[in-house]
């Protein structure tokens, strides 16, 4: 058992200082009754009650309090919930030529909602995560079935220098195995979709990359963005940025994925149809705080019944 609110259990610091003042007062209580020295005044004027009984009433009282301290804490339990292990990697290109303007409104912002409708028209099961490459590639969303958390990443996505196709898909591979506590020797089924406007100009080569896919079994589909046109300006020089379709598709093909360009990105769903499935477990924790508040009301009402049959009150 965990705590959402574990802050909150300084509370149960207070349980025994009741019980210690419970105990104290019951004390000072024998004292004043044996300082009575008139024993047969004494009988008349307080008759000699069960001992035993008074204490009862208090001490379910005293549990009534420790549990609601607990509830208030609110207490969950660990549960092992099925979960599809099926895995999309989408990768993206954040490099300055995606800066070019020859794919309405950018490259960049083309490439960025592209992914965003892609990964909202996921179906459920998939797990999806988000690497970024430029001069390196980092895994930005870490595989999860939480949609809005990968679509909030690629609004966090900045251009830099150069691109690094290879080192994307390695990357991506490596979000993979670490997907959960037994990826690492047993994958998930995954699928990768690259992003980009083709060119590979640093890091491990894409050559590289497809043999690495093809070890893993991980297809890499990709997305071309650009036309043999497109210009960007860095540092005030302007600089012919042409898509290089044949590295995408290149790297496409050679892992069994398919290459598509921007126009036709909507047919995206011949990515997951074939990608199958592997159940493994996530642990949840569950609120069980009103376990602890009904048990508290139980104990409240056997203090409160027990107050009222022997003493005609309540504690």
């Amino acid at each position: 058992m965990t705590f959402l609110s574990p802050e909150r259990l300084w509370l149960l610091s207070l349980a025994p200082l009741l019980a210690a003042a419970y105990v104290l007062m019951q004390l000072r209580r024998r004292q004043h009754t044996v300082r009575f020295t008139n024993l047969a005044l004494l009988a008349q004027v307080a008759p000699r009650r069960p001992g035993w009984r008074r204490h009862v009433a208090a001490a379910l009282f005293l549990i009534m309090i420790v549990l609601m301290m607990i509830g208030f804490a609110r207490p969950a339990s660990s549960v092992k919930v099925p979960r599809d292990r099926a895995t999309i990697m989408v990768a993206v290109d954040v490099s300055l030529s995606m800066m070019a303007r020859d794919v309405a409104p950018s490259r960049f912002d083309a490439a960025k909602n592209a992914a965003k409708t892609f990964i909202r028209e996921l179906p459920s099961r998939f797990n999806v995560g988000v690497v970024s490459f430029a001069g390196n590639a980092n895994l930005v969303a870490a595989p999860t079935a939480d949609r809005d958390a990968a679509i909030a990443s690629l609004d966090q996505l900045v251009l830099a220098k150069r691109t690094a196709i290879g080192e994307a898909v390695f990357t991506s591979l490596q979000g993979v195995r670490t997907f959960d506590a037994q990826a690492s020797q047993d994958p998930p089924p995954a699928h990768i979709v690259l992003l980009s406007d083709g060119d590979n100009t640093t890091g491990r080569t894409v050559q590289e990359a497809i043999d690495a896919s093809r070890a893993a079994h991980v297809p890499v589909s990709t997305i071309a963005f650009g036309t043999p046109y497109g210009t960007v300006d860095i540092e005030g020089e302007t600089t012919s940025v042409s898509v290089n379709k044949e590295t995408l598709k290149t790297l496409a093909d050679s892992t069994q994925g398919k290459a598509y360009e921007a126009a036709d990105a909507g047919q995206l769903d011949e990515v997951y149809a074939n990608i199958g499935s592997s159940l493994g477990f996530t642990t949840e924790h569950r609120d069980i705080a009103a376990r602890y508040t009904g048990l508290a009301l139980l104990f409240a009402l056997a203090a409160g019944g027990a107050s009222l049959a022997w003493f005609s009150r309540l504690p």
